[in-house]
């Protein structure tokens, strides 16, 4: 056998071995060079290939050739060294199949939604918007569950449905997974931000063309309105919407809705239409807990060929305390970084890499309720004792030191930071903040300030 069918083969008994993600992802572009007098010559794409079959695979890979070859390997080289245009190399090319045209857990789209790529642009969606790339946890499990039950059931189970959460959360993809799903079976979809809802209506109007806008919302089996909030205050497009939307809940057509918030918070919004917003199914979607990030994280980073070493993916979920787009946008950070000096991520670079990307995170995400929770946890008193007015001491020391916090960390005024702890007076924040300041600064309490750093820890952290 030459080199070549060496390596075919050895792919071959890799690939039974190992997961298909894993062999697609570490054993693509790899061939073998040169195999001679017990020693091995293995190129791969780049640096990061190289460390993880020296590292993860040497094993595996010194077992299939000893067992192919039937002789044995004193030494293995990996040689970072691409092949352009061989056949053979073509031959390697179709035994193993790229991420497009292998059935791997990784993979985003499935044939059906390709197909209906052209489709689903026409109604407005994101074709990467779908099910089987969603990551589903504890925040936003209930969320998933009914817009899979809306597909199984349209225009039947829970319409409408009402989803709402914080910014980057994921709500906009599961909208937009519910209509790639119907596409499958039928064209009358449309998805439309309220921005959009409320400029087509403006322009009909204006236009004189009021019944085609009427024919073009209500012909419809499916209609996806994004970010509702955004109505609020706006009486014409409420009208009109109210309209719409019953002429549509009366034909058993399927309506779904997102906002940042409930119905009853969205802002000047008339209550005859809060009512029907409430009148299926109103589920949140809420931040995702640390199992969650991390399934997010190692997903995305084996979607972009660049799958990182668990202690990464915790320290990346562990600092990006927020939504899900900025967990994308540390992970996007790392690899280009990592790409540009064709460098592996360690736990010590990736730091280095988010240092500022982090800091800017919790500069701005922080609040003064994440600072009290995070002082009731380390005190074991709840929020109800720190908001009181009981004068055991073993509440009025806790109480100080989240003035402190609030105070150092989000420079509070001190009748802002009253309201805060329960509506306390302004002069009573201000003695609070000074009492710990002495204890640190003049007294140099060691006790009270390693507290402090560990309630640090807490709010930076707040999952551990």
């Amino acid at each position: 056998m030459n080199n070549d069918q060496i390596w075919q083969a050895t792919l071959g008994e890799l690939e039974i071995n190992l997961s298909r993600v894993n062999f697609v992802t570490w054993f693509k572009d790899t061939f073998l060079s040169s195999f001679e007098d017990g020693r091995a010559i293995i190129c791969v794409p780049n640096a990061f290939v190289k460390k993880w079959l020296e590292e993860k695979y040497h094993k595996n890979i010194v077992n299939s050739l000893e067992n192919i070859t039937k002789h044995k390997l004193h030494e293995i080289i990996y040689k970072i060294e691409l092949r352009h245009g061989t056949a053979n190399g073509g031959q390697i090319a179709r035994t193993i199949k790229t991420p497009d045209n292998a059935n791997t857990e990784s993979k985003i789209e499935t044939p059906e939604t390709t197909i209906k790529t052209v489709a689903a642009n026409r109604f407005g969606l994101n074709p990467k918007y779908v099910f089987e790339n969603f990551v589903v946890g504890r925040g936003n499990e209930l969320a998933h569950a009914a817009c899979r039950a809306v597909v199984n059931n349209l225009g039947k189970a829970y319409n409408p449905l009402f989803i709402y959460g914080g910014v980057g959360l994921g709500k906009t993809h599961l909208l937009q997974a519910i209509g790639n799903e119907v596409a499958k079976h039928t064209d009358k979809i449309l998805y439309a931000t309220s921005e959009k809802f409320t400029n087509n209506y403006i322009q009909a109007v204006q236009t004189g063309k009021a019944k085609d806008f009427k024919n073009i919302y209500r012909n419809v089996d499916l209609l996806l309105v994004d970010d509702v909030q955004f109505m609020g205050g706006k009486d014409g497009t409420q009208e009109e919407f109210f309209h719409t939307f019953n002429e549509l809940q009366q034909g058993d057509k399927q309506i779904v809705m997102t906002s940042d918030r409930p119905p009853k918070s969205i802002p000047a919004i008339e209550k005859r239409l809060i009512s029907r917003f409430e009148s299926g199914m109103v589920a949140d979607v809420g931040k995702p807990d640390m199992e969650t990030k991390i399934a997010i994280l190692e997903r995305k980073s084996i979607e972009k060929g660049f799958p990182l070493d668990k202690d990464v993916l915790i320290y990346i979920a562990n600092n990006v305390q927020n939504n899900i787009r900025e967990l994308e946008g540390a992970l996007n950070k790392v690899v280009v970084i990592h790409q540009l000096s064709n460098s592996v991520p360690t736990l010590k670079s990736v730091r280095n890499a988010l240092s500022d990307y982090v800091s800017s995170l919790q500069a701005k995400s922080l609040t003064a309720k994440e600072i009290i929770e995070a002082v009731s946890r380390f005190y074991e008193i709840s929020l109800k004792e720190i908001a009181g007015n009981s004068r055991r001491k073993e509440l009025v020391g806790p109480r100080q030191v989240a003035v402190y916090l609030i105070r150092e960390e989000l420079n509070s005024s001190y009748p802002s930071i009253g309201q805060e702890m329960g509506g306390r007076d302004h002069t009573t924040a201000m003695h609070a903040y000074n009492k710990i300041l002495k204890e640190v600064k003049e007294n140099d309490n060691e006790k009270l300030k390693q507290d402090l750093e560990s309630i640090k820890q807490l709010y930076a952290n707040p999952l551990y």
